[in-house]
């Protein structure tokens, strides 16, 4: 259930002559343009973007996920938890005000939302029996990458193509069925995130965030490459090889222990076809990479192209998965006293 400013939102219920993905687009527009909402936005946009570097990371706890990963942090044990590099995907945050446990997960499809917000709520309810108030819930990303207006055609329950206003539509629906009651905070997606670059094409405003454990604040984010740790390479090849992993469908990729604070990286297996797809685009120029590669060509960030072929470097060094992940086993990480990870096994 969702609740806006304390107050149950409103939904045609499934009797509707709606459909089910207009139900959702109704909705959707309908809480963005809730007054509360609306201000939230302005707020949220006049912020200043704090860039998390990894002397940052050194000298508190942090926890980053990469996309299609979610974690759930303990703030005993973690002092903030983000993400960054969303054009078309969302970062969801969803916290338990009674416990402080904050759940966030970087949301690439439609196909991974229900399971996905299953798994997100598994340890943020876990020691709630009361399945009480999800108070702090953000939604940071997607942005206006088609014109929604006239992919809609004047029908405002119209579902246009693109991929941003699909993924947003799902997330609030699929909200909206919970039983937990759900307080939506922020909502800083497609309108919301749109600004126009220098050529006239529309690029989001924020593509990541970062949460305080503590007090539960939000903020616009952005890390460097030394801070999206640890194991860059193989996290962000698990997202490319998952979509080939029957045992990951439908669902968002386990990566962080939450009792523990240890990241342990669930295995992901992959084929020789994708090895050998990876082959011919590293054979691309830049140019058609983007094109090959992104759902948002003209609003990548600069190192877009430069770790899509770091990627494609691992996995024609390691072809087969079972040297990356040796008995399907997960790898795994501690953090150190002076706040780096080692690998453990």
């Amino acid at each position: 259930m969702i609740y806006v400013d304390g107050v149950l939102f409103p939904y045609e219920n499934s009797s509707s002559s709606l459909s089910s993905s207009s139900q959702g687009s109704s909705l959707l527009l309908d809480v963005m343009t809730h007054p509360v909402i609306i201000s939230a936005s302005d707020s949220f946009k006049n912020l200043e973007e704090q860039r998390v570097t990894e002397s940052c990371s050194r000298k508190d706890r942090y926890v980053y996920i990469f996309q299609r990963e979610y974690a759930v942090v303990n703030p005993a044990l973690v002092d903030f938890v983000g993400m960054d590099e969303a054009t078309t995907c969302v970062g969801l945050v969803i916290r338990n005000r009674r416990s402080g446990v904050t759940s966030i997960a970087h949301m690439d499809s439609p196909e991974v939302v229900d399971l996905g917000i299953s798994q997100m709520l598994s340890l943020v309810m876990e020691d709630d029996s009361d399945a009480a108030e999800l108070d702090v819930v953000h939604m940071v990303g997607g942005y206006e990458d088609v014109d929604l207006k006239n992919a809609t055609g004047g029908d405002d329950y119209a579902k246009p193509e693109g991929y941003s206003f699909p993924l947003c539509c799902k997330l609030v629906e699929s909200l909206q069925k919970r039983r937990e009651k759900i307080h939506i905070q922020t909502l800083f997606i497609l309108g919301h995130n749109t600004k126009l670059d220098a050529q006239g094409n529309t690029c989001p405003i924020f593509n990541g965030f970062l949460v305080n454990t503590s007090t539960g604040t939000i903020v616009p984010a952005s890390f460097n490459r030394s801070s999206r740790c640890p194991d860059e390479l193989v996290r962000r090849i698990r997202v490319s090889a998952s979509f080939d992993d029957p045992s990951w469908k439908g669902k968002l990729l386990d990566t962080y222990d939450t009792k523990t604070d240890r990241f342990i990286i669930a295995p992901c297996s992959w084929t020789m076809r994708l090895v050998e797809y990876v082959w011919e685009l590293n054979q691309l120029p830049d140019e058609e990479i983007l094109v090959n590669c992104s759902t948002s060509p003209s609003a990548e960030g600069p190192d877009f192209i430069d770790n899509e072929r770091r990627i494609w470097k691992y996995l024609l060094k390691y072809p087969e998965w079972s040297k990356t992940f040796p008995k399907r086993q997960p790898r795994v990480f501690e953090r150190t006293a002076n706040g780096s990870w080692n690998f453990v096994f």
